[in-house]
């Protein structure tokens, strides 16, 4: 497909830097399953939802990934240098997006922050590169928690640095598995009062985890959809979660993208969940027959984004586009820290 198609423009005011507060005060944009468009706020999600209903939410934590320091090389001057960390590949390495990449190879020595220090194992394309610790395990996420820096999102972080508010809000009140580089924003939304209102009127829970990757937020380099090749994501949906969800008596409702990306890598093609454990890089476009949810809480995606093409999926291009524009002329805030959109699938 024609990535022109999932284009849109979108004032740069629009663009939230910070969260609404509290969360669930948040609007949100409800586009049902014929296309009519109602507006809401976050906190009357529990009136469009059904008792017997199952939100599913991705429980990965954001970690502190990006790194300041200083490269070390034998015989040469220092050089500034900072790293995003991607993907974890072993007790004591990552895989990081460094800045400036031209001025690492492998051999040199990396020190950041107070504490920790590393060593550049391999470079990569696209300003990667492997990177191992000299710390290990509980030690190097610690270390990395009191050094690092909350990664915000570039369309954020190029607005504002990092702050001390962000450690809180750029985290879901249940993030519990450390090991994402972005937060799955759709459930930034959540308040305990919230969920307590949605416990009430018989809407469950149940988690899976997806780190989410710093690909996430790139814009297509292509013009056509089928040369576009996807970050691969970890992702785990376990048997006993799985079992759950296949005896909902209601609808599944993914908080974000993330959580449907992990419904329906685990899904077979009749519908039935499966245990999951490994690298997910599922690419969802229209066209594409869903399996699993049949509704979809998420936030206002990037223009040429795979997001915003899973979205139009979910609804139809048209829909999508329409909806977006509405949203722009009303005001409604974009992206990470912005307000969110509950979708009804379309039939």
């Amino acid at each position: 497909m024609d990535v022109g198609l999932f284009d849109f423009d979108l004032p740069e005011e629009r663009i939230a830097l910070r969260p609404a507060e509290p969360r669930d005060s948040a609007r949100l944009l409800v586009v049902h399953d014929d296309g009519r468009l109602e507006h809401a706020l976050v906190r009357d999600l529990p009136g469009y939802l059904r008792r017997g209903d199952a939100l599913v939410l991705n429980d990965t934590k954001v970690i502190q990934a990006r790194l300041r320091g200083l490269r070390q090389r034998e015989g040469g001057p220092e050089a500034k240098i900072e790293l995003l960390l991607h993907r974890r590949s072993g007790p004591d390495s990552f895989r990081a997006f460094a800045r400036p990449a031209r001025k690492l190879v492998p051999g040199d020595c990396l020190r950041l922050g107070r504490t920790l220090e590393a060593v550049v194992v391999e470079r990569g394309e696209a300003g990667e590169v492997a990177v191992r610790f000299t710390l290990s395990g509980a030690a190097l996420d610690a270390a990395i928690a009191a050094e690092g820096e909350t990664p915000l999102p570039p369309y954020i972080a190029g607005k504002r640095a990092a702050d001390a508010q962000d450690l809180v809000d750029y985290q879901t009140i249940y993030a519990r598995e450390a090991g994402s580089v972005a937060a799955p924003t759709a459930g930034l939304h959540f308040t305990p009062e919230l969920f307590q209102r949605l416990t009430e009127a018989g809407v469950g829970r149940e988690a899976v985890t997806l780190h989410v990757g710093p690909g996430t937020f790139l814009q297509m380099s292509v013009e056509d959809t089928t040369e576009h090749k996807m970050h691969a994501e970890t992702a785990l949906l376990s048997p006993e979660t799985a079992a759950r969800l296949n005896g909902v008596g209601g609808r599944i409702v993914a908080v974000g993208t993330t959580s449907l990306r992990t419904l329906e890598s685990a899904a077979a093609p009749d519908g039935v969940i499966g245990p999951y454990t490994g690298d997910t890089d599922i690419f969802i476009t229209p066209g594409y027959r869903f399996r699993t949810a049949e509704v979809l809480l998420t936030n206002f995606h990037l223009p040429r984004s795979t997001l915003f093409m899973l979205v139009s999926a979910f609804c139809g291009v048209e829909v999508m586009q329409h909806a977006y524009a509405e949203a722009i002329r009303l005001g409604y805030r974009f992206y990470s820290y912005g307000d969110a959109c509950l979708l009804f699938r379309r039939p």
